[in-house]
Order: structure tokens, then C-alpha cells, then sequence
């Protein structure tokens, strides 16, 4: 089957890649998006799905930036891929409340600067199981999403768009031409497009190959592990440390994580399993008898300082970064979406986009 060229290919198809295809497809753009293997099976699938940083004032500005106005799009973002699907991706505003040890007076200015509700409470006043009581703080506001759920819906509304989707097509070469990309190279041969955005998470670097230059994106693993509990036992995200407990429907919790440099290597460990599984039972004694339904690993594309790269190639006139987002892919997604929107097709963008700059050299 032939497929005509379109204006835009995406190269990579996670919540990032998925959003902003629709987003450029909503705006009139020919959109084709490639995926190395299956859609939203990487680190949006792999992740816990909390739409927070852990927590906002532990990050640059040029990160917060960012994922305040992500979050604030996301009740309208999923209401239209409700209306587009029928299909519902779990998004609920459950809070997320920080056990100590924590930076109480950051917090709080900080919340305060940025007009995000704080609550200073007593832990068990929220949630009575916790193993123990103490100050805490809680983020009323904070939302989560249910990954797996939340990636079929984008698939779904990426196929009712009238998006290309092409899986199992793997980048491996680039051609360009007086500094301009004329098609890429893949498993199942040349593909060609008038511009070009790299939005394949922990690959980004190796899929821009020679073309990368300043672009350090990297992988870094994180591991989580699926308890089946009693319904109702926690209804708000806990974080203490690294260390969260996310509550899903159905008593399911999600407990995590870890941050291992191990390359591309996707493998779960025993040792990461007991330390997140001792964190867990010490923050919440009942899943001392809760089973362990799943523990998974995966891939978070890490870049300096956690700040991603949305920008024009450097040099490549018709080549594009979306990467580099980290953990917080998710979180950003519809606001990434729409800056990759204003960048490929030369608008105005809402804020300053210079710290987002492709670095042009290595």
C-alpha cells in the first residue's frame, strides 16, 4: 500500500508523539507517525501516570513551566478524547500528599508564588492506613491517569484523525541533502516528508544518529511493582522521598520507583523489587498482605537538568526535537503538543522557548 507524502512525519508514537500529531492534525497538517515498535508501549506506558512533578518546587523554573500548564490542559484534553472515543482513560484528581522529609518553607512559598493549593495537615487525617502519623503536605489538586488507558485512547483518536500510523518501523538512517533532510531511512524502506520531528523518548539521540549534535538524551530505567489491595485501603497518591503509592480502581497501587543509568536495558531486578516493595510496606503496613500482581520496567528519556529540547535543528532546516521529557512526558503533553504545533508550523508561541533550544554542539 502507498501511502502520499505527508507534511509532517513524527518519529515516535508515545503520549508525546501521539498528542502532538493530533494536535497538528487538528490544525490542517498531513500528519504520518512511525513507531520503532508498538504505539505507547515505552515509558508512557511504563509510568506510574501521576501529572505532577515530584514535587513542582524540587524542579528548575524552566521544567515547572512547563508542567503547570500541561496539567491545567488536561481536563479539557481529556474531555475531547472522551467525545472523540468513547474510550475513558481513568483521569481523576485524587491529591498527592508528601511525607516528610521535605523542604516545608520552599514548598510553601513556592505553592504560594505559583497559586497552587497547599494544605498543611496531619497525615492520617487524609489517610488513616499510613503506617504512622506526621506533618504533611497536601496537593488537593493534583490528577492522575491510568497509562495503558490513557495510550489506547490516543491510539484511537490518532486512527479517527486520519493520522498515518506506521508501527514496526524502525529509523536506522537519515539522507540529507544541502541541510535538509530528503527522507529517512527505515526497515521497511525510505519514507519522505517536507519536515521531520524526532519524538521517540529515551531514542531521540539514536534516532538523530549523526544529525544529533548537541541532543543528549539518555535512558534511565525506573521500576515499579503492582500491589492488589483492598478497595477503598487509599484513595490519594503518597510520596516520600522518591518513593510514591499510587491508588488505582479496584484497590489497585501502584508502588515505585527507581532511577538506574543502565542503558537500554528494559530488565527487572530482584533487589529493585524489595527495595520498593520494603518502602512500600513501611509507608502502608497493609500491603504487607496485599500480593504482588506485576512489577515492570521502563525506559524515561533523561536530558540535562530535566529540561526537554523542543526546537528546530540547529543546522537541519526541516528537522525537529520534541524530547528529552523525562518522567514528566505525560504531564506536558498537551501543552508539548501545541508548542510542536507553533514550531512546525511557524506561529507565535505563548512563552519563551529559549531554554527549549536544540544545543548545537556535543
Amino acid at each position: 500500500m502507498t501511502h502520499p507524502t505527508p507534511d509532517i512525519l513524527l518519529i515516535g508514537a508515545g503520549a508525546v508523539g501521539m498528542v502532538s500529531a493530533l494536535a497538528l492534525a487538528r490544525a490542517g497538517a498531513k500528519v504520518t507517525l512511525l513507531e520503532r515498535g508498538e504505539t505507547g508501549r515505552e515509558s508512557s506506558w511504563a509510568g506510574g501516570g501521576i501529572l505532577s512533578p515530584l514535587p513542582h518546587w524540587n524542579f528548575r523554573e524552566e521544567v515547572t513551566r512547563l508542567t503547570i500548564q500541561g496539567e491545567a490542559m488536561w481536563p479539557q484534553t481529556i474531555a475531547n478524547l472522551k467525545a472523540a472515543t468513547g474510550l475513558d482513560p481513568q483521569y481523576r484528581k485524587c491529591g498527592m500528599l508528601l511525607l516528610p522529609e521535605y523542604d516545608e518553607a520552599k514548598g510553601v512559598a513556592w505553592c504560594r508564588a505559583h497559586k497552587v493549593p497547599l494544605e498543611q495537615i496531619s497525615a492520617r487525617t487524609r489517610e488513616p492506613a499510613l503506617g504512622y502519623d506526621t506533618p504533611a503536605l497536601l496537593l488537593p489538586e493534583v490528577a492522575q491517569v491510568r497509562n495503558p488507558r490513557l495510550l489506547q485512547t490516543l491510539r484511537r483518536a490518532v486512527e479517527l484523525a486520519g493520522i498515518t500510523l506506521r508501527e514496526h518501523t524502525e529509523v536506522i538512517g537519515w539522507r540529507v541533502e544541502n541541510d535538509r533532510v530528503t527522507g529517512v531511512e527505515t526497515n521497511v524502506g525510505v519514507l519522505s516528508a517536507g519536515q521531520y520531528m524526532v519524538c521517540g523518548g529515551a531514542w531521540n539521540q539514536m534516532l538523530a544518529g549523526d544529525l544529533a549534535l548537541g541532543l543528549k538524551v539518555w535512558p534511565v530505567r525506573g521500576q515499579i511493582v503492582l500491589f492488589q489491595a483492598a478497595p477503598d485501603l487509599l484513595s490519594t497518591v503518597i510520596l516520600r522521598n522518591s518513593y510514591y503509592l499510587i491508588p488505582r480502581q479496584g484497590g489497585l497501587i501502584l508502588a515505585g520507583t527507581t532511577r538506574e543509568n543502565v542503558g537500554f536495558d528494559k530488565s527487572t531486578t530482584e533487589s529493585a523489587r524489595a527495595e520498593i516493595t520494603a518502602q512500600a510496606w513501611e509507608i502502608l503496613p497493609a500491603l504487607r498482605t496485599a500480593p504482588v500482581v506485576k512489577h515492570w520496567a521502563g525506559l524515561r528519556p533523561g536530558s540535562e537538568d530535566n529540561i526537554p529540547v523542543i526546537s528546530a535543528h540547529p543546522r537541519i532546516t526541516n528537522l525537529y526535537a520534541n524530547a528529552g521529557h523525562f518522567r514528566y512526558g505525560v504531564t506536558m503533553a498537551p501543552l508539548v503538543g501545541e508548542l510542536a504545533v507553533n514550531l512546525l508550523l511557524h506561529r507565535p508561541q505563548p512563552l519563551d522557548m529559549t531554554p527549549y533550544l536544540w544545543p548545537p554542539t556535543a
